[in-house]
């Protein structure tokens, strides 16, 4: 029997405030626990919630990029379960009436594009964190986390593949960090992932049971846990059994699923209208003055890329998957008016070096890199010596006239000089040369190659070729 998978995403975004959803305290990360609560946050009897108009701004933002209907008309409720990191007995979120609503994005997996339905997304408060200690067994509680805001995106059940998923996953990732409302951090938890999968037979329209797998925080977990799932579902139902609704934790170190707890529903968590919080009401001259502030999107700027610097897709995709990398590629563009080797040397030797790390950990700047790509073109300095140079860049920081300059690793292009070294490996090279000028033309690179070694690759390239023509037609 053959399954299909079903997917949906429900993607956490902390948004980028200087303050909490509710109160006034930093969100600042990293600082020494419970330092950033106050009574509000906390949760204390008597205390009033305040809600933060710039995390309004930020859903209707995220809503605008994304293709959704704003909701004229939202409210906040009360989301009902203890927890020991959660002061009130409750999560502030939002039910029946969510502020975005009906979106959709595209993405790109195996060269087939899909549209994938955003179902809504609603603003509420992140809980604390609990924090356990590996020498006994005792659990410690901070509360600074407490209070920050989140955006929760609800994708439609439109994911056919773990691949897919993680697709997805990029694309939103990218839109938020485009509009600068979510820092994107996954190994700090502020952008965090739940997926629900089913398998159903092919054809049938009733879903599977689902599982959920939580709280996972990298891309390739995201993918790996969501394979594994596919895999453990598909043995189950092909032996006649039962899948389980329940909740899962994915154990990145045994590359397997575990059981959490069965799956809550709706229902489990009795949400009621807050009483605290009135309504919010959105008129159109708000969601149209937040409309003129969007800047240029992934897909928006992607078509740009390939219109205006005549890019491959494939490179354009890469490029613009980042706003980061984006605004690098462009500025190194601009120093140099290459935009096809830019990219190539962002795609190849950056990338390799970074080794996954953010680009702002990366000390060559995109002024530095455009220079580079200047030296080779002007013939200062030649395409292999400029992969040494960029190392050292990599290494210390320092300009690519400064690397060449302090190592003496400026191009030879002074002809007498060169032609004197090509005449010493013709006369060192006589059966070479009987078998060239017999129809080995492909010899010429044997040549070239000898001249590079004695000049330790700074030879001018297109010279040394004119050279050994000249020389050997004689």
């Amino acid at each position: 029997m053959e399954f299909e998978t079903v997917i949906g995403l429900e993607i956490h975004a902390q948004l980028k405030t200087e303050s909490k959803i509710f109160c006034g305290c930093s969100t600042k990360f990293g600082e020494p626990s419970n330092t950033q609560t106050c009574p509000v946050c906390l949760g204390l009897p008597g205390t009033l919630p305040v809600l933060n108009k710039k995390v309004v701004e930020f859903a209707i933002k995220m809503g605008l990029s994304t293709g959704s209907t704003i909701k004229r008309f939202s409210q906040f409720a009360r989301k009902n379960y203890f927890y020991p990191d959660l002061p009130k007995g409750y999560q502030t979120s939002q039910f029946d009436l969510p502020i975005v609503e009906h979106g959709q994005v595209e993405i790109e997996v195996g060269g087939k594009k899909r549209e994938i339905g955003i179902t809504r997304m609603h603003m509420e408060e992140d809980a604390g964190k609990l924090i356990h200690d590996d020498r006994e067994p005792v659990s410690y509680v901070d509360l600074n986390r407490t209070g920050t805001p989140l955006l929760e995106i609800v994708s439609e059940p439109d994911l056919r593949s773990p691949e897919e998923a993680a697709a997805y996953l990029r694309k939103i990732h990218a839109i938020l960090r485009y509009l600068d409302i979510c820092d994107g951090n996954m190994q700090e938890g502020s952008f965090r992932c739940d997926a629900n999968i089913s398998l159903r037979p092919v054809g049938q329209e009733k879903l599977g049971t689902r599982t959920e797998l939580k709280n996972m925080n990298s891309f390739r977990n995201v993918q790996s846990a969501l394979e594994y799932e596919v895999r453990r579902q598909r043995d189950i139902l092909m032996d006649g059994g039962t899948i389980i609704q329940e909740t899962l934790l994915w154990d990145p170190d045994r590359n397997c699923t575990e059981s959490m707890r069965g799956k809550e529903e709706a229902h489990d968590y009795r949400y009621f209208p807050c009483p605290d919080l009135v309504p919010i009401v959105i008129d159109d001259a708000w969601i149209e003055a937040i409309r003129a502030t969007l800047p240029e999107l992934p897909d928006e700027r992607k078509l740009r890329f390939i219109q205006e610097y005549e890019l491959p897709e494939h490179d354009a995709s890469l490029l613009t998957g980042s706003r980061e990398l984006a605004d690098y590629f462009e500025t190194a563009v601009k120093t140099c008016n290459q935009a096809k080797k830019v990219s190539n040397w962002i795609m190849t030797e950056l990338m390799r070096e970074l080794k996954g790390e953010e680009l702002s950990t990366c000390k060559v700047t995109a002024e530095q890199l455009g220079s580079l790509v200047n030296m080779v073109e002007s013939g200062t300095i030649s395409g292999k010596i400029a992969k040494t140079v960029f190392l050292e860049m990599m290494a210390s920081g320092k300009g690519p006239e400064t690397v060449v300059q302090e190592q003496n690793l400026g191009q030879v292009s002074n002809e007498g000089e060169l032609l004197t070294i090509v005449r010493q490996i013709i006369a060192d090279n006589p059966g070479q040369v009987a078998d060239f000028k017999g129809g080995k033309t492909k010899l010429m690179s044997y040549f070239v190659g000898q001249l590079m070694q004695k000049t330790k690759g700074q030879a001018n390239p297109a010279l040394a070729n004119k050279l050994f023509t000249q020389e050997l037609a004689g």
